[in-house]
């Protein structure tokens, strides 16, 4: 084999690779659509007919309605359990119709997000890193004879774009015009430890249980160490107003206190949480989640 065939051979194998990074066919899908009606089916039934070989997942429908931030964190604890290639769709879109982009964000892990840039990236970005972002070309990338239909671009333009995407009829460069590596991101408290205390947001609650989940990871954890058994001060704001103050134990598990005692955790992200041993904390506090709602923890009372 000649050198210029060689050559050749090379770049062709590192085109295929850079093809293949996008072509594992398949698509997870997330919305704030509920299972009720048709509209997932619609999203799938637009997949299947781009290519019927692709392999459809949910992650969620029941995002609350209109809820950008939860959408932002459903992505962000899921997609790196996700293999490289695997392309998402998340339409969580109050402005549907309006000027806010849509785009596909690539991660430095090596997935792709389609989805309007609102707000949900946010997290995501922050996270996984941002390898590319592209705003889709609806003259190429939209469900053909849709082009009348201004309100579900999850079916017309993200469902399809992601199909074509993950079956490898388009690579990333032609979804569309290429953007700069920044994304819509909501302002929220993000964690740190400092004068003594863990500060940080409710990003969730572990919604089956009513557990609530911060965004302060177990590396902070450590510079206050605390250790098991020991009683930290937790208060809870809303919008920077104090609405809770209480004490707990911090656990290694539920059953380490008694039912319905409060505890503080590690949850199964190794982020610092609060529960009601078979209780609901968020409930019994009235203690809501996103980022209007911010913690600080301590040793001591302050």
């Amino acid at each position: 084999m000649n050198k210029t065939l060689k050559t050749l051979t090379f770049t062709l194998m590192l085109s295929g690779i850079g093809v293949c990074f996008a072509q594992n066919k398949i698509v997870v899908y997330q919305s704030d659509f509920g299972l009720k009606d048709g509209a997932v089916s619609e999203m799938k039934g637009v997949a299947i007919g781009v290519s019927p070989d692709l392999k459809l997942y949910d992650l969620t429908h029941e995002i609350p309605a209109y809820n950008i931030w939860e959408a932002s964190y459903r992505l962000f604890q899921t997609v790196s359990y996700w293999p490289k290639g695997t392309v998402f769709v998340s339409v969580v879109d109050p402005s549907v119709g309006t000027a806010r982009k849509s785009v596909v964000l690539k991660t430095q892990t090596g997935q792709f997000i389609v989805t309007p840039d609102n707000g949900t990236l946010t997290l995501v970005a922050e996270t996984y890193g941002i390898a590319g972002l592209r705003e889709i070309d609806e003259k190429v990338n939209r469900r053909p004879t849709s082009g009348n239909s201004f309100t579900f671009h999850g079916r017309d333009v993200y469902s399809y774009t992601a199909a074509r995407l993950a079956a490898g009829v388009i690579p990333f460069e032609q979804v569309g015009p290429e953007l700069p590596k920044q994304v819509v991101s909501i302002p929220y408290q993000k964690s740190v430890f400092e004068g003594g205390k863990l500060k940080g947001t409710i990003d969730i609650h572990d919604v089956q249980y009513g557990n609530i989940w911060t965004d302060i990871d177990q590396s902070l954890v450590k510079k206050l160490a605390p250790k098991y058994g020991e009683v930290l001060h937790l208060k809870i704001f809303n919008q920077g107003l104090l609405v809770h103050e209480s004490d707990a134990p911090y656990s290694e598990t539920f059953g380490s206190v008694p039912q319905g005692k409060p505890l503080v955790y590690l949850n199964s992200l190794m982020q610092l949480s609060f529960a009601l041993n078979m209780g609901s904390f968020a409930d019994t506090y009235k203690i809501g989640s996103g980022s209007e709602w911010s913690v600080e923890v301590s040793k001591t009372v302050q």
